[in-house]
Formats: structure tokens, sequence, C-alpha cells
């Protein structure tokens, strides 16, 4: 019997001007929008290339001015994910690199900055498709399911025959569903295919798991818009009122809810700006590097009478020089590690804000399937905050790299500037560059790593299928006929 009735849902659909609408959806913008990202991100992959061979050419070139504290004598650069194609995520919100310099780790300019204003529109990529598209569509497949029926007539009367309700309901909710997945798995294969061709790389078995995983998150997705919808139908007798309120949760579930959360987050837990932050710490290093002047020139003009502070001192006797280390290593010390412990205080204190704000926000915003959806996604395709947070710390372990075996060797007072920089100028450029450590490779991390991060947001998915599945079928079985 669930059979037949699940056939005949089958042919009710495919019959309907929606299953040509859902067609067309698939057909056209799947394969497309997939063919016409991978193509962006190629354009990505060739300009980061370029971007890296160029700073490396200028670094031996043009040596960086090391004494400057906000000259950036190396750049971590964001490497583009294939991944992308699916999910643009934070990709091109994310600084291009990230610059090293002696106030600390200062952030390029992001991909959007030079983007035109159709970037104010949004991208269109698989997870807009999936989480916009595919979801209204959902609703509008399944909010006249039961409703629609008991407006026509026709749930009476299949009711008064030997139908249990459970079956007539499992067959609305599975032969609408079938319907629906089998032209989105047929496009996005299409999609895939189309692309493999161009040279995605499909075969990597990383990127092929973290594809099946987004194709069975979209499922599960749909599948708790599907049960919305039948909730909605259930609970109302009109299918045009079903139609409007099921509109109305869509506006509100997909497009004021995930983004008012972090409106709300804002106004909850307000936190400074980057440019903020470093703009405090260079004034820290002002500040500091004007108590250390005054204390090195109090201690050379006890060591050099009223000669420490004029020309009289012989800068290039080696026993002069010998006192001036000696006099000036244990005062560098100390202020290089005050200004380390004073920086560092900054920045955690910054990272708690932050961090602080996007928890508030991540949690109100979850309060919807959508979210979810979007966070898995991007984390399993590489651009999400995962991505994110293993960039930020891969430049911050960069940067303490360089300021244990490069930064700590630089002074700021102007005499021993003066003294580098006449070193430097008896030793070859190439040789000083090479005192610079090369950028870390940036990993990614593992698609069990992601499952394991991203659990939460599985977990609130098949929460969301489950209850709305037993809402639906508790109110149908006390419902009067």
């Amino acid at each position: 019997m669930l059979m037949t009735l699940i056939q005949k849902e089958i042919m009710h659909h495919i019959l309907s001007v929606r299953f040509v609408a859902l067609l067309l959806m698939c057909v056209l913008l799947i394969p497309l929008t997939l063919s016409i990202n991978y193509r962006r991100y190629n354009q990505n992959f060739v300009d980061y290339q370029e971007a890296v061979k160029r700073t490396r050419t200028e670094a031996k070139e043009n040596p960086p001015s090391a004494p400057d504290p906000n000259t950036e004598v190396s750049k971590l650069f964001l490497k583009p994910t294939p991944l992308s194609v699916f999910a643009n995520g934070l990709e091109e919100a994310l600084p291009t690199y990230l610059g090293m310099t002696r106030n600390g780790v200062r952030q390029g300019s992001a991909g959007v900055s030079q983007a035109s204003v159709a970037y104010a529109l949004g991208n269109l990529d698989f997870l807009f498709i999936v989480g916009t598209v595919f979801s209204l569509l959902a609703l509008l497949f399944t909010c006249d399911a039961v409703a629609g029926e008991r407006e026509a007539g026709t749930l009476r009367i299949n009711l008064s025959n030997p139908l249990p309700r459970d079956v007539f309901l499992w067959s609305k909710l599975i032969g609408g569903y079938i319907v629906f997945v089998v032209p989105f798995l047929i496009s996005f294969l299409l999609g895939l295919l189309l692309i493999v061709g161009q040279g995605f790389p499909l075969g990597d078995l990383k990127v092929a798991l973290s594809v099946l995983g987004l194709t069975l998150i979209s499922l599960l997705y749909i599948a708790v818009f599907f049960a919305i919808g039948v909730v909605i139908s259930t609970y109302l007798d009109n299918a045009k009122t079903a139609l409007i309120i099921a509109f109305t949760f869509w506006v509100f579930a997909v497009l004021i809810a995930p983004r008012g959360a972090f409106v709300v987050a804002k106004l909850v837990a307000p936190t400074r700006t980057q440019q903020a932050v470093y703009m405090e710490k260079t004034a820290l290093r002002n500040n500091l590097n004007k108590d250390k002047d005054e204390k090195l020139s109090e201690k050379m003009a006890l060591a050099f009478g009223n000669g420490g502070g004029g020309m009289s001192i012989n800068l290039g006797d080696p026993e002069t020089q010998k006192k001036l280390d000696k006099l000036r290593g244990p005062i560098d010390e100390q202020f290089r590690l005050e200004f380390q412990n004073q920086a560092g205080k900054i920045d955690r204190d910054y990272q708690r804000e932050k961090d602080r704000q996007e928890q508030v926000g991540e949690m109100l915003s979850r309060i919807t399937p959508t979210a979810s959806l979007t966070y898995f996604a991007m984390n399993l395709t590489q651009t999400g905050k995962l991505k994110r947070d293993t960039y930020f710390q891969t430049g911050e372990r960069y940067y303490d790299q360089l300021e244990d075996s490069y930064f700590s060797e630089i002074s700021d007072d102007m005499l021993a500037q003066f003294m580098q920089i006449a070193n430097q100028a008896n030793t070859d450029s190439e040789s000083e560059t090479d005192k610079i450590l090369p950028p870390p490779t940036l990993t990614e991390p593992s698609v069990s790593d992601t499952l394991r991060r991203s659990a939460i947001d599985v977990l609130l998915l098949g929460f969301f299928a489950v209850v709305f599945t037993t809402v639906a079928f508790l109110k149908f079985f006390r419902s009067d006929i």
C-alpha cells in the first residue's frame, strides 16, 4: 500500500508545474555555477602564484629595512582551495596575506577590497543554491501536501478507506522527497563531470570525501525543509494560507535570522577593530622606545662621561663597540620582553572579544537550519572558520619564529641602527635576506577533524528533521478530518 501511494505521489508531482520549475533550476543553476566558480578559482590560483613569485623577487632585489618597525619583512599568502567552487565562504573576505612586522602581524587587503559592486548582491555558488533556492522549493513542494487535500475534500475520502494515517503521511513525505532529490543529484553529477573535465581534482581522496559529505548534508537539509512544509500543511486547512505561512517562515529562517543573530551579537558583545589594535601596539612600541632611549642615554652618560650623547664616541673602535653592546644588550632585552608581554596581552584581549562576539552570533543563528548548513559546508570546503583560524594561527606562529630568530637582534635606538646599517653595507644583501625564515606551509584540517568540529551542526540538522517530522505526525494523528 505504501509503495502504491508513493508512486501516486511521484506522478502527482512530476505532472505539476513545480516539477518543471525544479528541473529548470537544477539543470541550469548547478552545472553552470560550478563551472563558473571553478574558472574563478583557477584565476585566483594564478594570482596567488604570481603574488608569491613577485614577493620573493622583490625581497632579493630590495631587502626590507628591518629597523623600521612597520616594514613587512615577510608575507604569508593565503592559498585558494579548489573546494571553494562549492562554497566561497570567507575566502574572499580573508586578507590575501599576513605581513610580518616588528609591531606584529599586519593583514593585507582582502579580496573583496577589489571586488565590484556585484559582490554586495552575494555569491552565487552551490551553498547558496541549496541553502536559499532549494529550501524555498522544498517548502513549496510540501506546504499543501495535507492542506490541499483537506481543502479539496479528497483527504476525507482517502482516510474513509482502511488507510492508516501514518502510511498516508509517509507517502507524502517520501514521494515528494524522491521527486525533489533525483533531479538535484543528477544535475549535481553533471556539474561534477563538467568541472572534472576542466581539471578539478575529484580523484583526490580528501576532495572526494568532502564532496560526498557536502552531498549528504545537502540531502539532510532538504529533508528538514520537507518536514517543515508538512508541519505547516497539517496545521492549516487552506492551501493558499499554507503557502503564505511557508513563505513567511522561509524569509525569517533563511534571510533574516542568520544575519540578525550577528547584529544582535555586535550589540551584546562589542569589539575593537583590527586597525585599532595595530595602532595601539604601535603607540605602545613608541612609548617604550622613548623610555628606553632615556634610560640608555643615562647609562651612556655614566659610562662615557659628557661624551655619551655627543659625536666624540669613536664608533670605529672595536673596544668602544663592545662596550656599547654590553651596555645596550640588557636594556634592549628588557624592553623587548616588556613589549612582547604587553602586546601579547593586547592581542589576547582582542581575540577574546572577537571569540565572544562570534560565539554569541553563532549560538543565536543556529536556531535555524540554514546556519548549520552554512557552517558545516564552509568548514568542509576549507572556506570557513576552521580555515580562517588555521590561517591566523599559522601567521602568529610564524611571527613568533621571526621574533626569536630575527626581530630580537634589531635594536630601536638610533646609535644601534646606525651601526646595523653600517654592517649591512659591508655584507651581501642576499645573506641579509637569508636570515629571514621562509613562510611556513598553510596546512588544512583533515576531513575527520572537520567532521568532529562540525558535529554540532550535523546533529542540529538531524534534530530538526526528527522533531519537525514527529510534530507533523502527532498533529496529523490528532486532527479531525
